[in-house]
């Protein structure tokens, strides 16, 4: 099943639906204004939050964290000592980890855990300025998740080429 997100709408105080292939309403994106740390929450069509995504702010790294309600789901960073610039690990908070590589910045890249292809998230299937998809491969996979994973990913990418 394949998403289609619009950069640029990710900023606090911005809120914003995430289509699927359909056109349907998937997601919504909530940017929560006046908070002191980047946090966003990703909620069902009805309005119940499945995803809260945010930025840590004492880490040594750029660090994000995706919880569940309210309890710690996975974190981000930058893989250390890669050849690949673009490329991130998801630590989930059973243990298991998610390799995220590619083009970030470009908006092509994948989500694989233990070299199987979660998702890929691509521009190519729209012409729509400034739109890229994340096609979710598997269906017992939690979209949301992959979904937020993609945004934390070109966040953290885009805040690093900023700073």
């Amino acid at each position: 099943m394949k998403y289609l997100v619009r950069d640029k709408i990710f900023a606090i105080g911005d809120d914003y639906w995430i289509e699927d292939e359909r056109g349907r309403h998937a997601f919504l994106v909530d940017g929560k204004a006046l908070r002191l740390r980047d946090t966003l929450e990703l909620k069902d069509p009805l309005g119940r939050v499945l995803i809260t995504l945010r930025q840590k702010m004492f880490s040594l790294r750029d660090t994000m964290t995706v919880e569940r309600d309210d309890r710690p789901l996975a974190t981000i960073r930058r893989k250390r000592l890669s050849l690949l610039r673009n490329h991130f690990r998801v630590t989930m908070a059973e243990g298991t980890e998610l390799d995220v590589s590619g083009r970030i910045l470009d908006r092509e890249f994948t989500v694989e855990y233990d070299g199987e292809l979660l998702a890929h998230i691509s521009r190519q299937w729209f012409r729509v300025r400034d739109t890229y998809a994340v096609n979710v491969v598997r269906e017992d996979t939690d979209a949301a998740l992959l979904i937020a994973v993609a945004v934390c990913v070109i966040r953290m990418a885009e805040r690093e080429r900023e700073g």
